[in-house]
């Protein structure tokens, strides 16, 4: 069914309507497209544009209608174009004459624009409860280990000595900053594109910044063919789900490589992990795994917005019908993926005695061997030279710098004391690391405040 023909003469193929029907996919805009026709009418007979008896027949026609979708009453069905068409269709087979008047300074453009925008809206926010959500998880984690002690990587080689707390608050920065950018995007995507029309607005004496208040945006669009045609937006927030999804991405590959019998950092619960069909003794990562995987799927939607916007004048065409079905996809794969890898996270255990022993192996306390003998007088180039020296015989014996004998310090470089199981001890290494962002338990702990400040806003 449409809502339009009156020039045509012919039917319309059945196959060129399949191809131009959106109702499979946006048919979610169902809320959204009544809540704009009812500020709609609420604002035309503000303006004396139609009657109140017809304002209050639509209102009472629209408010039925989303009731009887929400009780299943009322079925969503393909034989009408999309759900625009729908909604009004129902609405003048149930108040008649009434209902024909609700499109009255309004333009399926619009209409669609304000949807869009409305529904991405509500997205923004839901995701943004998410990443809240799991930054709760990690602090909650960094709070427990400000004193657990793991090697700290560079080239995916073991460098220096930090803590789960400190190598959880870098993750804590990531989606901080990804808070923040939605928190940008909701602020310049939030005004009302209703009332422009197809592209040049309208005689009618609409009051936009009216209808904009009812539906609580910051006020109106400013330009009529820019608000028709406007989809930044879409791109700004599937910008920022792919900088999130590559965010859990990283920190999925490192959950994974953490899982390894090789590291045994941490164990993953069993409820958020799979089996094998033929080796029994699997324990396999899956969702951190599928959350990598399906980083790749949330670019595609964005590269696809992309493209499809790269090359479309002036104002509405029909490729822009082409914003929903990936944006769809990858707004629910990124909420999902963020709900999933809270609760992995939330109920993985750590392995602290592993961790620490990884970190005495890989000697990560080799830069602070090479400052104590700094301290002592010898130069730096020398010292960095002593202490490769010694690493590479513990290399051979196959044990760590907090492992050797004084006496084989000594017959390196006579400077070493007793002092220096003390001064490259993974807790003093550690501890000594105060600048603002360092690892040492008392900057990690006004971190962990600062944090939680930030949290309870």
């Amino acid at each position: 069914m449409k809502l339009w023909g009156g020039r045509f003469t012919k039917e319309t193929n059945e196959l060129v309507n399949e191809f131009n029907a959106s109702i499979s996919f946006d048919q979610r805009f169902w809320e959204q497209d009544i809540e704009g026709s009812l500020a709609h009418v609420t604002m035309l007979a503000k303006q004396e544009i139609i009657s109140e008896e017809d304002k209050e027949a639509i209102i009472g026609g629209l408010q039925s209608i989303r009731e009887d979708i929400k009780s299943g009453t009322l079925t969503i069905t393909d034989e009408y174009e999309d759900i625009h068409t729908f909604i009004e269709a129902t609405l003048i087979e149930r108040i008649g004459e009434a209902g024909k008047r609700l499109h009255t300074g309004r333009s399926r453009n619009d209409q669609v624009a304000l949807d869009m925008r409305l529904y991405t809206r509500e997205e923004v926010l839901a995701t943004d409860k998410l990443l809240k959500d799991l930054l709760l998880v990690i602090l909650r984690i960094m709070e427990e280990n400000v004193e657990t002690y793991m090697p700290g990587f560079t080239h995916l080689q073991k460098a220096q000595p930090v803590t789960v707390a400190h190598h959880f608050g870098a993750y804590f920065e990531m989606f901080r900053r990804d808070r923040s950018r939605l928190a940008d995007l909701y602020e310049r995507m939030n005004y009302c594109p209703l009332g422009a029309g197809a592209l040049a607005g309208t005689t009618y004496p609409l009051d936009r910044e009216y209808t904009a208040s009812l539906l609580h945006f910051t006020g109106a669009t400013r330009n009529s063919m820019d608000s028709v045609s406007d989809r930044d937006y879409v791109i700004e927030f599937l910008s920022a789900l792919s900088t999130i999804m590559m965010h859990l991405s990283r920190f999925s590959e490192e959950i994974i490589i953490w899982n390894t019998n090789e590291y045994r950092f941490v164990e993953l619960d069993d409820s958020f992990s799979t089996g094998s069909s033929i080796m029994p003794q699997k324990k396999n990562p899956d969702i951190a795994e599928l959350v990598r995987g399906k980083t790749g799927r949330v670019y595609g939607a964005l590269m696809s917005m992309l493209t499809t916007m790269k090359g479309i004048p002036l104002a509405y065409n029909k490729d822009m019908q082409e914003d929903k079905e990936m944006a769809f996809d990858a707004y629910d794969t990124t909420k999902g993926c963020i709900q999933l890898f809270t609760g992995m996270i939330d109920t993985m255990k750590f392995r602290p005695t592993v961790m620490e022993q990884s970190a005495k192996n890989g000697f990560t306390n080799a830069t602070d061997a090479a400052d104590y003998l700094v301290k002592k007088g010898v130069a730096f180039r020398d010292a960095h030279g002593i202490i490769g020296q010694l690493v590479l015989h513990c290399i051979e014996k196959g044990i760590a710098l907090d492992d050797l004998a004084l006496e084989e310090y000594k017959k390196v470089c006579p400077v070493f004391e007793e002092d220096i199981y003390e001064a490259i001890s993974l807790k003093t290494c550690v501890e000594k690391r105060l600048t603002k962002g360092a690892p040492g338990s008392k900057v990690m702990h006004e971190a962990i405040a600062e944090a939680k400040e930030y949290l309870s806003k």
